[in-house]
Order: structure tokens, then C-alpha cells, then sequence
């Protein structure tokens, strides 16, 4: 999952996070619903990744998946939210 800016998205790499569908439940792992499967995203594994790795986009979160992802990652990186 690409969790980096638009503004962002003409650099030659994007910020990801890794999903997974067996993940434990934590605080810093938001569930999302991909493909209507109720998947986590392990936000404590982001990484920077070539665009070229990336495929086409298989859908968009809705707004509160959002600010849960938004608070994952304040949370991982020290961010008062």
C-alpha cells in the first residue's frame, strides 16, 4: 500500500507499507478493507520502494481508514497527532 503524499508521487520511489491478511492486531496496524477482505497494514515495515515495483491501484480507503493509517504512522514515527 502506498502511503506517502501525492505531492510526492512524480519521485522515482514511493513510500509503502506491506498488508497482510494474518497479521496480528496492534495499535500501530490499522485493518482496512482491500478487495472486500478486512486486511492490516503493517505500518512498522515501511519501506521506500522503485515506482517500477508498484502495480496498478486496486483500490482507495475511505476517509476513516485514513485517519486510522494516519495515526498508525504518528505513532510509529513519534509524530504527536
Amino acid at each position: 500500500m502506498i502511503i506517502q503524499s501525492d505531492v510526492l508521487i512524480p519521485l522515482s520511489t514511493v513510500i509503502v507499507a506491506p498488508t497482510s491478511l494474518s497479521a496480528l492486531p496492534a495499535t500501530f496496524r490499522p485493518q482496512v478493507t482491500i478487495e472486500s477482505q478486512p486486511t492490516r497494514v503493517l505500518i512498522e515495515q515501511m519501506a521506500a520502494v522503485d515506482v517500477k515495483r508498484t502495480s496498478e491501484a486496486i483500490g482507495r480507503l475511505s476517509v476513516e481508514e485514513m485517519w486510522a493509517v494516519d495515526r498508525a504512522l504518528s505513532l510509529v514515527v513519534g509524530l504527536l497527532f
